[in-house]
């Protein structure tokens, strides 16, 4: 990954793209800095400190929560706006004849989602400025707007950067962001380990091996990441004209973990989104019971986080990935997989296989999410969401420097041909 990077900075063209990624994300840290105005950002940080949904939302944004930063809410209504354009996409034939039409198709998409992450945006302001009302310094209707207006402003400006270090920059820049707010959380975390060792309340040992795990997790995820299962494609020789096609092999690449890291976002909001509705009036039954049975580490929020993540697993690869149109499409260009009939044992061959696959993917990301549960068990460590962050940051940057390495190659083809 370093000969990548130190070969890509070599290269003119390639380089004036890394500088201006990097001054892009050096925009977005300032901008997590500069608060909102009106709120009590000291009581505001001892709730999120107690974790939750909320400590998630701070990890992600780099600590843009805590301070209450225009930044606070990321870039988290854009994601949600693209997974529920993309399920759009498949239910409505509108929508689905749109994407087939190339590029125009592309860009008509992307504008719906640029409008439905501003109104995503100012929904979450909205109920984030209603429910943290009491943290306001005055809590009447201009200062709560005033939240909301900031917060949806600070949003677009994000959806708009990412965008920009997509079109200019290298990568994602969508999740070159998520990907910046949590590496720069690591400093703090690190100094909080030393504090802790310090003051004798986590042993050379646990420290030892919270390292050792955390290098482990990071093997496993770029072993599941670039994991896949390559089933084979022949077609047949065919004459068009004068000319003969086909009669070459290739491959289905079916990726282990076809849905990244959706699936436990997903259903960590699902799971901590009531109990952080009942964290705002913390007098009411419905705080204790969520306080006593799902709080964080339990062992039946854990059970049921594991199975949220599972299920979702499964259903993002199976809205993402459609065995029928694969199966199709092999047929239409004279291929078959080789002992399998085209046709509808072809499409069940397929789900068959990439549900089998699914299954080791999904079982995976579970075992990462709730494997801090363990670790505060078994240590005085405490963490919050630390594996899922892991594997967020291991997944952008293998896609990264993926992608920068699709660009070497490309540059050298260029000036081959030239």
């Amino acid at each position: 990954m370093f000969n990548t990077i130190r070969n890509a900075w070599r290269i003119p063209d390639l380089r004036k793209k890394m500088i201006f990624t990097l001054l892009m994300l050096f925009v977005f840290r300032l901008g997590s800095f500069i608060p909102v105005p009106g709120m009590n950002r000291e009581a505001l940080a001892s709730l999120i400190e107690s974790g939750g949904l909320l400590s998630f939302l701070d990890v992600i944004s780099g600590g843009a929560f805590k301070n209450f930063a225009i930044f606070a809410m990321n870039i988290s209504p854009y994601i949600t706006a693209s997974i529920i354009m993309n399920l759009l996409t498949i239910a409505i034939p509108s929508l689905e004849a749109l994407a087939k039409e190339g590029e125009e198709g592309r860009k008509k998409i992307a504008q719906y989602t640029r409008y439905g992450t501003v109104i995503l945006a100012l929904i979450q302001a909205i109920a984030l400025s209603i429910g943290l009302k009491s943290y306001l310094l005055k809590s009447d209707f201009v200062s709560v707007a005033l939240v909301a207006l900031s917060l949806t402003a600070g949003t677009a400006f994000l959806m708009w950067l990412g965008e920009l270090m997509t079109e200019k920059g290298v990568g994602n820049g969508i999740s070159l962001i998520i990907f910046a707010g949590i590496v720069s959380r690591i400093p703090v975390g690190a100094m909080n380990l030393f504090n802790l060792y310090k003051v004798k309340s986590v042993s050379i040992i646990e420290l030892i091996g919270f390292l050792l795990v955390s290098i482990l997790i990071i093997m496993g995820v770029v072993l599941i990441q670039e994991g896949q299962r390559r089933i084979p494609v022949q077609y047949a020789k065919r004459v068009v004209g004068r000319k003969m096609y086909g009669g070459q092999s290739s491959h289905i690449p079916l990726k282990i973990n076809q849905a990244g890291v959706i699936p436990v976002i997903f259903a960590m909001s699902i799971i901590e989104f009531p109990k952080q509705i009942a964290g705002f009036f913390p007098n009411s039954g419905a705080y204790n019971f969520f306080n006593k049975y799902f709080a964080w580490g339990t062992g039946l929020h854990g059970v049921i986080y594991a199975l949220l993540i599972i299920g979702f697993t499964y259903f993002y690869t199976a809205v993402s990935f459609n065995p029928v149109e694969v199966a199709n499409n092999i047929k239409k260009y004279g291929g078959f997989i080789p002992g399998i009939r085209p046709g509808r044992p072809t499409v069940e061959f397929i789900q068959r296989s990439l549900s089998r696959i699914t299954l080791v993917g999904a079982l995976f990301l579970a075992f990462i999410a709730i494997l801090p549960i363990f670790l505060m068990t078994f240590t005085n460590i405490k963490i919050y969401f630390g594996s899922t962050s892991l594997l967020i940051v291991v997944s952008v940057a293998m896609e990264t420097v993926q992608q920068i390495e699709a660009q070497m190659i490309m540059r050298n083809y260029q000036g081959f041909l030239n």
